[in-house]
């Protein structure tokens, strides 16, 4: 097993109470957070990989999350204008224009349903 370098950063991460808060946080910090990946590229200290790597390095077992069914296929015909305005929207939340439609017919599903039971 090969030892790697580590950076030390002085940046302290705080708890959050919600995801927003988080991503506000990130966002307010991105200079910051820069200038310290630069000092760790400085410093020979960036690696690859994620959080399997860092476990493998350290000797200690990954827990696998648990299999999920796989989620079936649909296909449908969609106009290309529409395939196109997803594709501008979702851009601009910077997702992939599947995952947009997917998201946007699953909360149409829901509000259906929920005004149904009203």
């Amino acid at each position: 097993m090969t030892e790697t370098k580590v950076y030390k950063s002085d940046v302290k991460v705080p708890k959050f109470a919600t995801e927003a808060e988080e991503a506000k946080w990130w966002f307010d910090n991105e200079e910051m957070i820069f200038k310290e990946f630069q000092k760790a590229a400085k410093a020979g200290t960036l690696g690859r990989g994620g959080a399997r790597r860092l476990f493998a390095e350290k000797g200690i077992p990954f827990p696998e999350p648990k299999a999920s069914a796989p989620t079936p296929t649909t296909t449908i015909r969609l106009d290309p204008e529409d395939i196109a305005k997803a594709r501008v929207l979702a851009a601009k939340r910077g997702l992939r224009y599947q995952t947009y439609l997917k998201m946007i017919i699953h909360e149409s599903l829901c509000n259906a349903e929920a005004s149904q039971k009203a």
